[in-house]
Parts: C-alpha cells; sequence; structure tokens
C-alpha cells in the first residue's frame, strides 16, 4: 500500500487543491500519513501569490529533497511539487530543482493517483505534467477528503479570474473565470451542512463574478450593469443556500467591488443565514493608485458602495485589503488612504507591503518606492487599521453576539473568518462546533473576551 505525505501551502482555494488530491488518492486505495519519513510520496502544494509565498514554497521543497537526502529511510521517497508555483513556473522549475521527481499543475489535482502509480513504477527520471492554461473546476460529487475541523467548510463556487489587475499573477496561473453551475454548488452545500457542518464559506478568485460567465450571449460586464434574474449569480445562489434546512453560517470571501449591486446587497440583507461580514479587497482609495492598479473602480464608486452595503444590510462588518508603497504612490496618495482608513473604521482589515512580481504590468513601472518607504508606509496604515479595530471592539463591550466555538475558550463571531480574522475567548466548558450566544465584557487588542 502506497503512503502519501503531503504539505498544503497558501490559501483557501489551494486547501481545497489538496483536500481533492487527497479525496483521489484514498479512492484509488493509498494511504494518507502526517509522517513524512513514512511517506512513500510526498506532495507539496505550493503557493506563488507574492514573494513571501514563493520563498515559503521554494523552502518546503528543499527542505524536503534535504531530509530526503539525509535519512537512509526516505531515500526512495518521490517528491511532488504541486499548486501554483509548479503552474506560474512550469518551464524553469524542472531544471531548478532536479530533485524533485514529478511537477504536477491546477489541472492535474484528479489525474495524482495514476501519476503516483506510474512514479512508484519508474526508474525514467523527472516528470513535468503541467498543462499551460488551466480548465479545471470541481463539481459537487468530486471525490474529497476535508482537511478543516468538522463544523466549517470551503466551498470554491468558481476558478481563475478575468480581472488584469496590473499588481497580480493570478490569471497567469489559474485561468479564465470559470463558475461552477448553481445546482452544483448547492447540492454540494447541502451536502456538507446534512454532515454536521456549522459554516460554509463561499470562496473563489472572484466570487461576486459567480455566474456572469454561464449567461449564454452575455458578454460578461459589471454586475450592475445587467439583470441578475437572467441566470446564476452569486444573490441567487446564496437565496437557495440560505432555504436549506439547518442552523449554520454562510460566509462571503473575495468579493471583488466592481460587481456589487443592490440585488446582492437586498440578497444578503433577506438571508437571515448568510454571516454580517463582507471580505471585501479594496487595495486603495486614491484615484490614481485605482488607476494604476486597474481596480476597475474609483475613489467615489467605493465610498459610495461602502455606503449603500451598510445602509443596506444592519449590523454588517466589512473586511478588506490594501496595498500601500504600489509604483507610483505619492505621500498624498497614501495620505489619502490612511485618511480613509480612519474615517471608514472598518471592522477588520490589512495591509500588503506591494510585492514587486515578475510577469506583472506593475513589475515593469516607473516609479518604485524604495523599499524603506514601503515598510515605513505599511506600518503607519498598520497603526491606523489598528486604531479603528480598538474603536470596534470597544463598542463591542456589553453586546450579546452569536459565536461558533473553535476550540477549548475560543471561539469567532460573524465577525470573524476562519484562520484570518480574531477571535472570541468564552467558557471553556462550551463544547466545539457548536453556536453560543455570549455577553462580551472585554477586549484586548483585537480579540474579543466574553
Amino acid at each position: 500500500m502506497i503512503k502519501v505525505g503531503l504539505v498544503s501551502l497558501g490559501c483557501a482555494k489551494n486547501l481545497i487543491d489538496s483536500e481533492i488530491m487527497v479525496g483521489h488518492l484514498q479512492q484509488a486505495g493509498m494511504t494518507m500519513t502526517p509522517e513524512a519519513d513514512l511517506a512513500d510520496v510526498l506532495i507539496i502544494n505550493t503557493c506563488s501569490f507574492i514573494d513571501m509565498a514563493k520563498k515559503e514554497s521554494v523552502g518546503a521543497v528543499h527542505e524536503a529533497v534535504d531530509a530526503r537526502e539525509e535519512a537512509p529511510q526516505r531515500k526512495r521517497q518521490k517528491i511532488i511539487v504541486a499548486g501554483c508555483l509548479s503552474q506560474r513556473f512550469a518551464q524553469e522549475l524542472p531544471g531548478l530543482m532536479p530533485e524533485v521527481d514529478a511537477f504536477i499543475g491546477l489541472d492535474q489535482i484528479t489525474q495524482v493517483a495514476p501519476i503516483i502509480q506510474r512514479l512508484m513504477g519508474s526508474e525514467d527520471g523527472q516528470e513535468n505534467h503541467v498543462t499551460r492554461q488551466p480548465k479545471y473546476i470541481p463539481d459537487y460529487d468530486t471525490p474529497r477528503f476535508r482537511l478543516t475541523p468538522k463544523h466549517f467548510a470551503y466551498i470554491k463556487i468558481a476558478e481563475g479570474c478575468n480581472h488584469t489587475c496590473s499588481f497580480c499573477i493570478i490569471p497567469r496561473i489559474r485561468g479564465r473565470h470559470r463558475s461552477r453551475t448553481q445546482e452544483s454548488v448547492v447540492k454540494e452545500a447541502r451536502q456538507l451542512i446534512e454532515s454536521g457542518v456549522k459554516e460554509i464559506n463561499l470562496i473563489s478568485q472572484d466570487t461576486t463574478y459567480f455566474g456572469m460567465d454561464l449567461w449564454e450571449g452575455e458578454r460578461p460586464k459589471p454586475r450592475s450593469e445587467v439583470d441578475s434574474t437572467k441566470g446564476d449569480s452569486l444573490s441567487t445562489l446564496i437565496r437557495e443556500i440560505n432555504a436549506i434546512p439547518g442552523d449554520f453560517w454562510i460566509r462571503l470571501l473575495y468579493t471583488h467591488p466592481a460587481h456589487w449591486s443592490d440585488d446582492l446587497i437586498s440578497a444578503i440583507a433577506e438571508s437571515p443565514k448568510v454571516a454580517r461580514y463582507i471580505d471585501m479587497p479594496l487595495q486603495h482609495i486614491s484615484d490614481n493608485m485605482l488607476t494604476l492598479m486597474k481596480r476597475e473602480t474609483d475613489g467615489a464608486y467605493i465610498r459610495n458602495l461602502i455606503r449603500r452595503i451598510r445602509a443596506g444590510i444592519p449590523g454588517i462588518a466589512i473586511r478588506t485589503t490594501f496595498i500601500v508603497g504600489f509604483p507610483g504612490e505619492t505621500e498624498a496618495d497614501f495620505n489619502e488612504l490612511v485618511q480613509f482608513i480612519e474615517d471608514e473604521k472598518f471592522e477588520r482589515a490589512g495591509v500588503f507591503n506591494y510585492s514587486r512580481e515578475e510577469d506583472t504590468r506593475a513589475a515593469k513601472m516607473e516609479g518604485q518606492i524604495h523599499h524603506m518607504t514601503r515598510k515605513a508606509r505599511w506600518n503607519e496604515a498598520m497603526r491606523a487599521i489598528q486604531r479603528s479595530v480598538e474603536h470596534v471592539n470597544r463598542e463591542q463591550v456589553g453586546k450579546t453576539l452569536r459565536v461558533l466555538i473553535e476550540e477549548p475558550g475560543v471561539a469567532r463571531s460573524e465577525m470573524d473568518a476562519p484562520d484570518i480574522d480574531t477571535t472570541v475567548f468564552v467558557d471553556k466548558s462550551l463544547p466545539i462546533g457548536s453556536f453560543a450566544d455570549v455577553t462580551i465584557k472585554d477586549w484586548r487588542g483585537y480579540d474579543l473576551v466574553a
């Protein structure tokens, strides 16, 4: 029996790819092991979104290769590099990593079992299975073994991205946007909820674009310009999932601001099972920066959208991310961003220090910002975010919040997505995976105490 080890790096979207690989390996009769020393095959599912992620992925591969060289029991172990790093650098990696036995991309995650079987019976040298343009998307009946706790799960509702943000390499890695059918997603959600899942996290590269590529005869365009009743959309999807019997949360992650509509705002407001939480990366507020970033929005649009969301969905928590130190960012641009953070007081937010990624438009732009300036701006923006979160947390004291218990003494509120946001400290006797109503009595930095 072949024993397989797995190292999964990167975001939740990558985690689902790992879960699908494990599902297919188990279906083929292979056994998973958490001990790398015991694995006949070690798969490293990599990320390469930004430079830090690339370094972590390359480091994990080198660590595996070195361990194989040093441990006698691992001499015959096969190493497979999967995921975004393989997809992005399909031509370069085989030469740079001759010790790796095989490279697979995003279209090969369902073929991992036969690839391993061939590897184990062959001494023909390194294999590279990566195809150029990924086209795969999962379905509700795709074999999958969840690696998350029993009480929450991710559903990938689409793959790829049609946006041309000048800083981002994701469309080059994961291909063009391709949605699953609404029927497929609802079937998967129903299966998960019936199995006891209490939180469904809907994810993709651009969640708000869901369904738009399926509308026959329609050229994709901003959702505000189309009639979402004509076909599958995020609005119709969440209404369908909300109608499934059970006590659970629906959480929306990775929504692009360009595709929000009044119908989507209404759908969330009308659906009590949708967590009052929106993940909406804004990246900046300066018109100059938004234009250079090719974000398809401007500052006035963003401010108006936030007003509409907060008015239409009472009690909503908005999570966002920003980029500082982008090429051409002036002091005035940066000061406008900091003031925007201070004014809006986002419930949850984060800041990326601009990462210059090869093969992106931004990498070739003039006006690259010195790394010390980028670091100073990151620190100042983070201080502004911390002040905003502290303001939000002070307002929670005395309120009763519904939380989902993650582990003894630790929970998440509707304002907190798994592995991203903050926590609520609760009574250790509350059972894991259950909902509880708790009263907030204090706060510590980013966290609340109930």
